[in-house]
C-alpha cells in the first residue's frame, strides 16, 4: 500500500536574519507513548492476521496522518458499531468504550479486538469499583470526548463530569460525604489539580483516585514543554486539533512562558509570519504523533536557518504493553514477534 503524503510547502520557509543565533529546543518526550504504540500496531496486525478490511469504531487513535495510513493499508473507520457488516472484526480505539458498545459489537456477532490503552482501562475499572461502593464520581474531563464516554458508560448512574475548574464551583453531589474523583487521562495536570482544589473546597471529605489518572505520557510531555517554553520565542506543537493532549501542550507553552505557540498537523502549515522576531523554536509532539512528522518540520526549520538544535530531555519512557490477546500469537498458533507494541518512534 502506498504511504500517504506528507504535505510539504510549495515555498520553503526564508531565512530571514533576526540579529541572534537561531536554535530550536526540541522537546523529549515527546511522540508516540505505549498505549498508541500499542493500539496502531494492533490494527496493522488485525489487516495482516484477517485481511482487509477490518473495522475501527472510531479513530484508532486521534492523528489524521495515522488514521489515513490505516485507511490506506484497509482499516474502514466508522462512527458506530451498527455501521460494521455482521461478523466482521473491529478494534476498539485506544480511548477505550462502554459496555455498551461492547454489548452491541456481540449482538451484532462482531469479533472484536480491544485496544483500549490499559491505563484508560484503569480508570474504568476504578469507576467500576467506586459505583459499586456507592460512591458518587467526579469525572474531571471533557464532555464528548471518546474516552470520557467510555469511561462514565461503566457508571453512568454514578458519575458527574466536570468540564473545567468553573464547572467545579457549581457541580452539585448527591451526598458530599461519599464522593470521589477520577479523570480523563491526556488533560492538563495543571488544570485538573486546580479543579480538584476547588472541588475539594466545597467537598472537603473527596477521595483521590487511588492513582494518578493523567498517564505518563500526558504529564511527561507537558512536563517537557514548560522547561523548553521559558526560553522559546515559538512553541510548535505537531498534532491533530481532536487531540486532546496536543491541544494541552499548545496552553501549557503559552502558560509557561512561550511569547507563542501553535499546532499543525503538517510541515506545509508552518507560517513564515510567525518567525518574525524569532530566534529561539520550541518544538514538541503530541502522544499520538508518529516522529516523521516531527523530522518535517525539523527540516523547514533548518531551511529557515534553526539548525542548532538542542535536545531538552526530561525523562525516560521504555513502557511497553501487550496487544490485545487476540492478536498476540500468528495463524499458526505461535506467538508473535511484536506480541509488544513496542515498535519505538
Amino acid at each position: 500500500m502506498p504511504v500517504p503524503r506528507i504535505p510539504r510547502r510549495r515555498e520553503p520557509l526564508q531565512d530571514i536574519p533576526v540579529g541572534r543565533p537561531k536554535r530550536v529546543l526540541l522537546a523529549s518526550p515527546r511522540g508516540y507513548c505505549a498505549g498508541v504504540d500499542r493500539a496502531v500496531v494492533a490494527v496493522e496486525k488485525a489487516l495482516e492476521r484477517y485481511g482487509a478490511p477490518v473495522y475501527v469504531r472510531k479513530q484508532i487513535v486521534h492523528n489524521i496522518h495515522v488514521v489515513t495510513e490505516l485507511e490506506q493499508k484497509g482499516a474502514v473507520f466508522v462512527e458506530e458499531v451498527d455501521e460494521v457488516p455482521a461478523g466482521s472484526h473491529v478494534v476498539f480505539s485506544a480511548h477505550g468504550v462502554s459496555p455498551a458498545v461492547v454489548n452491541a459489537a456481540s449482538d451484532r456477532g462482531l469479533q472484536a479486538i480491544d485496544a483500549t490503552c490499559p491505563l484508560v482501562t484503569k480508570v474504568h475499572r476504578e469507576a467500576v469499583r467506586f459505583a459499586r461502593d456507592d460512591y458518587e464520581i467526579l469525572l474531571i474531563g471533557h464532555e464528548g470526548h471518546e474516552e470520557v464516554e467510555g469511561t462514565a458508560g461503566e457508571a453512568p448512574d454514578h458519575v458527574t463530569v466536570v468540564n473545567s475548574p468553573d464547572h467545579a464551583d457549581v457541580v452539585e453531589v448527591r451526598d458530599p460525604s461519599k464522593v470521589v474523583w477520577l479523570s480523563q487521562t491526556t488533560l492538563s495536570v495543571d488544570e485538573t489539580m486546580e479543579t480538584v482544589r476547588r472541588l475539594r473546597e466545597r467537598f472537603p471529605q473527596l477521595q483521590d483516585p487511588p492513582s494518578d489518572d493523567i498517564c505518563y505520557a500526558t504529564q511527561n510531555r507537558q512536563v517537557a514543554i514548560k522547561k523548553v517554553a521559558k526560553d522559546a520565542d515559538l512553541v510548535i506543537v505537531v498534532g491533530s486539533a481532536n487531540s486532546s493532549n496536543s491541544v494541552r501542550l499548545v496552553e501549557v507553552a503559552l502558560e509557561y512562558g512561550a511569547k507563542a505557540a501553535y499546532r499543525v498537523d503538517y510541515a506545509d502549515e508552518v507560517e513564515q509570519a510567525w518567525f518574525e522576531g524569532v530566534a529561539t523554536v520550541g518544538v514538541t509532539s503530541g502522544a499520538s504523533v508518529p516522529e516523521v512528522l516531527v523530522q518535517q518540520v525539523m527540516e523547514d526549520l533548518a531551511l529557515a536557518g534553526f539548525r542548532d538544535v538542542e535536545e531538552v530531555r526530561t525523562a525516560e519512557e521504555d513502557l511497553l504493553f501487550s496487544l490485545p490477546k487476540e492478536l498476540r500469537q500468528d495463524a499458526d498458533g505461535r506467538r508473535d514477534d511484536r506480541a509488544l507494541g513496542g515498535r519505538g518512534r
